[in-house]
């Protein structure tokens, strides 16, 4: 069985809040089952590491629950941020600051990377 998860949110972003919640929920439920589990976010899903911005969505008018309360969830089980390099430098300006729950800037070799090995598991959203 494999142990490790590498999700890639590209279509979840903050202009499709819909969109989010099933990432986030398939890398917590990912990491109860003790995987390692990297969320790698690309194009306008970086966005959603940029404070204040996942606070202010929910994925369904009547949920309570917001996108960051379901980051933030994953996160306090070990889940990691990544961001690409590229859709950082062209979304996201000097002045925006980061949620304290992002890892580190990651190429799209990266995740590219862990498609290729056969010990991850990989999921696209």
């Amino acid at each position: 069985m494999k142990r490790k998860l590498a999700i890639l949110l590209w279509a979840a972003s903050p202009e499709r809040p819909q969109l989010c919640a099933t990432p986030f929920v398939h890398a917590t439920a990912g990491a109860a089952f003790d995987a390692e589990v990297e969320m790698h976010f690309a194009g306008p899903a970086v966005r959603l590491l940029v404070a204040g911005v996942a606070d202010s969505l929910r994925p369904w008018p009547a949920m309570d629950t917001t996108v960051y309360s379901m980051m933030r969830q994953a996160a306090n089980l070990d889940v990691k941020f990544y961001a690409c390099a590229m859709a950082m430098q062209a979304l996201i300006s000097k002045d925006d600051k980061l949620i304290p729950e992002f890892t580190a800037a990651a190429g799209a070799s990266a995740f590219v990377q862990r498609t290729l090995d056969p010990e991850w598991a990989t999921l696209v959203y």
